[in-house]
């Protein structure tokens, strides 16, 4: 799917996301921020609610931009040179017209360190993208996303300490 418009959750993916936003009721969260796609925003809207916070768009949350691949199914990438490239060597592969993993994942990062100011924060992205971020703090290779898994509407808890530092403390937590 990628950055494809109007791309919106499935009638099991409301559910899932009704699911995991009850799993934050009654934390402390002093934000909610999601990525400007259509089913990264279904999927924050019911957590801002249960939360009684408005949901903020935050654009470097976004999905990669996977530039002519976007909209284009698995199947009609298999064989090509650079399908591959991009699955085996996520560190320095680019998506044809699109961006680096490594560029998404800066962004991710960026906007994380900016969101620190609110305090406990739940982000809503994608999977990659959340990848991505999680194998920066676990001092992994994006050549090795493929080691874990992230299922959808699941989450995955990052603590940042005042010096920096951080330890991932969940991933992959299903409602």
């Amino acid at each position: 799917m990628g950055r494809t418009p109007g791309v919106e959750l499935s009638v099991e993916g409301m559910r899932q996301a009704a699911a995991l936003a009850e799993r934050f009721g009654g934390m402390t969260v002093d934000a909610v921020l999601s990525s400007p796609i259509e089913r990264a925003r279904q999927t924050a809207a019911p957590i801002g609610a249960v939360l009684g916070l408005e949901v903020e768009t935050e654009a470097r949350l976004n999905e990669i931009d996977f530039g002519e691949w976007t909209g284009a199914a698995f199947s009609a990438l298999d064989g090509s040179a650079e399908w591959e490239a991009w699955n085996r060597q996520r560190s320095v592969a680019r998506c044809p017209g699109g961006e680096t993993m490594a560029a998404a994942q800066d962004r991710a990062l960026q906007a994380i360190a900016q969101a620190r100011r609110y305090g406990h924060v739940v982000m809503v992205s994608h999977q990659d993208i959340l990848k991505s971020v999680l194998a920066h703090y676990l001092g992994m290779s994006l050549d090795h996303l493929h080691r874990f898994a992230l299922d959808p509407a699941s989450h995955s808890t990052v603590t940042i300490f005042d010096d920096g530092t951080a330890r991932v403390d969940t991933i992959n937590r299903l409602p």
